[in-house]
């Protein structure tokens, strides 16, 4: 049977693929948002400056703490990185999500697996890169390589997991080829190339995407759900008739586009003790817009609590971009066994 031997947990957002200097570009995708979610109700970005002002983010966003914060989150990303050397699992399982990057409104699963025998990444052509709002452009090396690339995918295992999911009552979506979805990306959504790039670097080993949609209303599955969806993951994988090692990722979060360290704590604090109840007690309305990639961690602490791993947080960097606290809270940890 197959073993799972790690766990990671990583951010993924373009700050970390973006030169600290130019952090300022995506304060101008901020300014001219109107509808900035945060704890429940949206604000224009000025009724945000106005609420959060007791906060004083001026004070997080000199350049000191801007250069502080990007090295911090470089170390934190190259430490996982050595930790997926140090291991050398065999195959992959990559939790994450879509940001209309494979699928729209047409059709959007709230559970996909991809089972392809190989998975598509390359750079976005001149015209999509128009299509792309400021400060997104200049972190795509982060995700996407420079060339058209075609990595492993892991067929037996992707089918393996859609039948042991439909037999536990999950009726996930099956994917034997990418979706074209908005047609603004060149192959698999950067939840999912992050991970490749930048903790795999470039050396991607055969593995299956899962993808959540924790984004979008009204079928985002919540935070009870991706648990029990994480569990039925757990048996699965340990079912699957391999000698293989399996590394596990949840790719994504923590809050944004407005940063909220009260429930990234929360959450950290969960995920350290195995403490399903205070993690899935959190509101749904905390985990919405970029904070519910959260979710894309929860199926990964229940796959670790069933497997018995403790987490290391290597790092939590709350990277704040302008004085109404947008930017990008960054997380990174792993789980092994212990002793």
């Amino acid at each position: 049977m197959a073993k799972i031997v790690l766990g990671i947990g990583t951010s993924h957002g373009p700050m970390l693929s973006t030169p600290w200097k130019e952090w300022g570009q995506r304060v101008n995708f901020d300014k001219s948002k109107k509808d900035h979610y945060f704890r429940g109700k949206t604000y224009a970005f000025d009724e945000l400056v106005e609420l959060r002002k007791p906060d004083h983010f001026e004070r997080e966003i000199t350049e000191e703490k801007w250069k502080t914060r990007h090295a911090a989150c470089q170390e934190a990303i190259e430490a996982l990185s050595r930790k997926y050397c140090e291991v050398k699992p065999d195959v992959a399982v990559v939790v994450g999500n879509d940001q209309r990057e494979m699928f729209v409104e047409d059709n959007f699963p709230a559970f996909a697996v991809y089972w392809g025998s190989s998975i598509h990444n390359g750079p976005r052509s001149p015209e999509q890169v128009k299509m792309l709002p400021p400060g997104v452009a200049i972190s795509e090396r982060g995700h996407a390589p420079p060339e058209d690339v075609d990595y492993p995918g892991l067929p037996a295992l992707g089918r393996h997991l859609i039948d042991a999911m439909m037999d536990e009552g999950f009726d996930v979506a099956s994917m034997s080829r990418l979706p074209n979805g908005s047609g603004y990306v060149n192959g698999i959504p950067h939840a999912f190339g992050f991970v490749y790039r930048r903790i795999m670097k470039d050396q991607v080993i055969p593995n299956v995407p899962v993808c959540l949609n924790t984004f979008y209303p009204p079928n985002q599955p919540r935070a009870a759900r991706c648990y029990k969806f994480g569990k039925a993951l757990a048996k699965a994988i340990a079912n699957w008739d391999s000698d293989k090692t399996v590394a596990v990722f949840g790719s994504g979060g923590l809050s944004h586009f407005v940063i909220d360290e009260e429930v990234d704590r929360k959450v950290l604090k969960a995920l350290a003790d195995n403490d399903d109840k205070t993690l899935l007690s959190i509101p749904e309305n905390r985990f919405q817009d970029g904070t519910s990639e959260c979710k894309n961690w929860i199926p990964l602490a229940a796959i670790m609590d069933e497997m018995k791993f403790k987490m290391t947080l290597i790092d939590y960097v709350p990277c704040y971009r302008s004085v109404a606290g947008t930017g990008n809270a960054m997380a990174f940890a792993y789980w092994q066994p212990q002793g």
